[in-house]
């Protein structure tokens, strides 16, 4: 399926530069709300931060967003009390289980949607559902391809 992105969809698309990139993560932000938990995976350069900023523009979360790869995750507060926060997740680093119940990612669901990246065969336990995106980059191109879907466990 190609087109917009909605809850409970599964979709596709071709993102011909970083701002496309960013135009689809505003898209999925608003059918997300606190207790999301969003799963970007994709080799390095795929996209998965402009799609995180993407995210977090549309969502309205405050500050700048970049990759949390040397802090493992960053909280971008909401800009308005009815408004979800967001969590950033890098999980690339993650050695195993006990980090990641060490950040305590699960309680933050109830008040943010969490972005991971790196996060498949990791995270997918800290929620009964998960928006699923796979980035990939077209080699010696800037267009990347985006495939979500919604998984339940």
């Amino acid at each position: 399926m190609t087109g917009s992105a909605t809850r409970g969809a599964t979709g596709s698309r071709v993102l011909p530069d970083v701002a496309d990139t960013e135009d689809l993560g505003r898209e999925l932000a608003a059918t997300l709300s606190a207790g999301d938990l969003v799963i970007l995976d994709g080799p390095l350069g795929a996209g998965k931060t402009a799609l995180a900023r993407g995210i977090a523009a549309g969502l309205r979360v405050v500050g700048r967003v970049s990759s949390p790869t040397f802090i493992i995750a960053r909280e971008h507060r909401p800009s308005h009390p009815d408004l979800p926060g967001m969590i950033h997740v890098d999980a690339y680093r993650l050695c195993g289980l006990d980090e990641l119940d060490a950040l305590d990612l699960d309680s933050d669901l109830t008040d943010a949607v969490v972005v991971v990246e790196w996060g498949e065969g990791v995270v997918e336990r800290l929620a009964e559902r998960h928006l699923m995106v796979r980035l990939r980059r077209e080699p010696d191109s800037e267009v990347r391809q985006a495939e979500w879907e919604w998984v339940e466990h």
